[in-house]
């Protein structure tokens, strides 16, 4: 159906008829289906605007059709409508299909909730939000909007002040699954030693996810979908494809070691330091990477003058351009240790960023690790809070040197075994990604 015929079933109520939604239609025939939990479990009732922000193959359009239907189900015919943001020319366009809905909502209807999903596909859309909402026309609707670009999307909420109604929360990140939903749906498909790097080269997209849980491979559709994401996104901001990579291959061989722009333009053959902080930029708009910058102990600060770090924080990215070609758990498992110990690492930086999310921090991507001496934490949760992260077994007299730096600290060690001191504690990845310590 196309969205007219869409929002006629819509306004009749019909929200179950196969082809309205079928996003959900694909997903009652899926044999695993995932919970998809970001922040945003209940829609308010109230009127305003809620702008919901993710990378591509992670569920917002089955989340926002979900929303749909629930709404129509509890609310009755003439309560929800919806808008694709692809199929919308620009913002002229945008503003007319919207008020072409407007009069369609029940004047019975408790609730009137319009869906727009990808808005930020479409030209000048913050322009016609601007204009509708200014006029009175949005007063009474609830407007709920996803997508793709986490740049456009932050930036159009800062062009919408004062516009988004009286809502406690507005802008919501759509992070990727959990460790423990896929454990809980899928512990029964994969062997036990597969399921961890299983959720490692799917990355918590529910799509990829599955096909892992349900092949034991990743398939090569999902790797060239997420690949056309990152492509076209680039490609829009004119930005070169041959560059792209070149950024990508430094990434992936300085991962976990601290290298900065500078050396990032010079082994990616850019011409400066801002063309490197170009790509870099676009990369995190699209919740791909987040840059930890070195942590000033005694100042409690960053210090941006020191190199920095890039983390991976869509494991399926780093999944779609790895240099060893990874689809199966076997393949991650037969990697060379410090391929191995890169991936565990960005997995700690997904999970980071991911919880940042959660609590609604402002900027998720920004991240710290510390250097000193001889010494370097690869995570700097607060001025009292680090994570390490360790691919083998390690103990309380490898890290005898932390209590005397950071007398008030408390240091997790995430490796291979399990440990416990009064500052030090040794999990496992798994632990971690459970939603063990720190506490």
């Amino acid at each position: 159906m196309n969205t007219v015929e869409v929002n006629q079933q819509l306004a009749q109520g019909d929200a179950i008829k196969r082809g309205v939604l079928p996003k959900l239609d694909e997903l009652a025939g899926e044999p695993f289906v995932f919970k998809l939990h970001f922040g945003l479990d209940k829609l308010p009732t109230e009127a305003g605007v809620i702008l919901v922000r993710g990378a591509r193959q992670y569920g917002k359009s089955t989340w926002l059709q979900s929303q749909i239907r629930e709404t129509v189900k509890t609310c009755g015919p003439g309560s929800a409508f919806y808008l694709n943001g692809d199929e919308v020319r620009d913002g002229q366009a945008l503003a007319e299909q919207i008020r072409h809905l407007l009069p369609m909502f029940s004047a019975k209807a408790p609730v009137r909730r319009l869906f727009i999903d990808e808005i930020t596909a479409v030209k000048n859309w913050t322009h016609a939000l601007k204009a509708l909402l200014d006029s009175g026309e949005l007063r009474q609707i609830l407007l709920v909007t996803t997508g793709s670009k986490a740049a456009d999307l932050r930036h159009g909420t800062e062009r919408l002040p004062g516009r988004k109604g009286k809502l406690a929360r507005t802008a919501y990140i759509f992070t990727p699954m959990p460790f423990a939903e896929f454990r809980r749906v899928c512990a029964a498909a994969l062997p036990a030693a597969n399921l961890l790097p299983a959720y490692l080269i799917a990355g918590g997209s529910p799509p990829a996810c599955a096909a892992v849980a349900g092949s034991g491979c990743l398939p090569d559709y999902i790797i060239e979908m997420v690949r056309d994401w990152i492509y076209g996104e680039f490609a829009a901001s004119g930005r070169s494809r041959s560059m792209l990579l070149g950024v990508l291959e430094c990434l992936y061989r300085f991962a976990g070691t601290p290298a900065g722009q500078s050396k990032l333009a010079r082994e990616a053959g850019l011409a400066n330091n801002t063309v490197a902080a170009g790509y870099v930029e676009g990369l995190s708009d699209l919740m791909c990477v987040a840059t930890a910058f070195a942590w000033d102990a005694a100042r409690k600060r960053s210090n941006r003058r020191r190199p920095c770090k890039f983390h991976m924080t869509n494991l399926l990215v780093s999944t779609a351009w790895h240099p060893r070609h990874i689809r199966t758990p076997n393949d991650y498992l037969n990697l060379p240790e410090d391929a191995q110990g890169a991936l565990m690492e960005w997995a700690v930086a997904q999970e980071c960023w991911r919880r940042a999310a959660l609590r609604g921090d402002e900027m998720p991507e920004l991240m710290h690790y510390w250097q000193g001496g001889n010494h370097e934490i690869d995570f700097v949760l607060g001025p009292a809070e680090f994570l390490e992260v360790k691919r083998g077994r390690t103990g309380p007299l490898d890290f005898a040197w932390f209590p005397k730096t950071f007398p008030d600290g408390r240091l997790t060690v995430i490796g291979a075994n399990r440990f416990e001191t009064d500052q030090v504690v040794g999990v496992t990845l798994e632990d971690f990604l459970l939603g063990g310590v720190p506490r």
